[in-house]
């Protein structure tokens, strides 16, 4: 086998969910594919970091020459609803799921030490600047991901409100336990939206 096509095996191997003989069968299509659509392809890939940034507000992925997402700068989205999740997927997991009005915060992640993620490397500050700031009691529906390191930034979140004194301002709720223990972006969309409408207050 060429070395330039065993290269592109093992960078396509090394995505999230493809195994060698998924990246095998890929790397084959990209050989005989058309030369325009490899081009844009390219491309894509290529400009996918220049061309995208965080929104000022809730730290989601949108264009680079915009400063707020699309649900961010939309007036019809309720203002005193924040559902915080871990990452972007999860938020595009919960959007697809239903169609619900309010707005999110994306932290980035989720506290995990063993695997060198701390406190400060998500955002959490623009989160509690959010809740300071708002000029009505607000829900924060907390959405992170039911295994220890959701659980862990959980606990950090509630534990921050109260030492801020922040209580009186936000009312925390958590989706059910019906959600099993895996990553919300695999959840099917009737646990999703079941976990979701049984939320409960902390």
């Amino acid at each position: 086998m060429p070395e330039a096509l065993k290269r592109l095996i093992h960078n396509i191997s090394l995505l999230p969910g493809i195994g060698e003989n998924r990246a095998t069968k890929l790397a084959f299509f990209m050989l005989w594919a058309n030369e325009n659509y490899l081009k844009e392809f390219r491309d894509n890939i290529k400009n996918i970091k220049e061309n995208t940034s965080s929104c000022t507000i809730c730290g989601s992925i949108t264009d680079a020459w915009r400063t707020e997402c699309n649900i961010c700068n939309k007036d019809m989205r309720d203002k005193t609803q924040i559902c915080l999740v871990e990452e972007y997927l999860d938020l595009l997991t919960l959007e697809w799921s239903g169609g619900y009005q309010w707005v999110y915060h994306v932290l980035g992640g989720a506290i995990s030490p063993m695997n060198g993620v701390f406190v400060w490397d998500l955002n959490f500050h623009s989160l509690f600047q959010r809740i300071s700031d708002a000029e009505s009691k607000i829900e924060l529906i907390i959405a992170t991901n039911p295994n220890l390191e959701g659980e862990a930034t959980t606990s950090f979140v509630i534990e921050e409100i109260e030492k801020r004194k922040l209580k009186h301002k936000v009312k925390i709720t958590r989706l059910s336990r019906g959600l099993s223990s895996w990553y919300i972006e695999y959840a099917d969309t009737m646990s999703i939206v079941s976990a979701l409408k049984e939320r409960k207050e902390v």
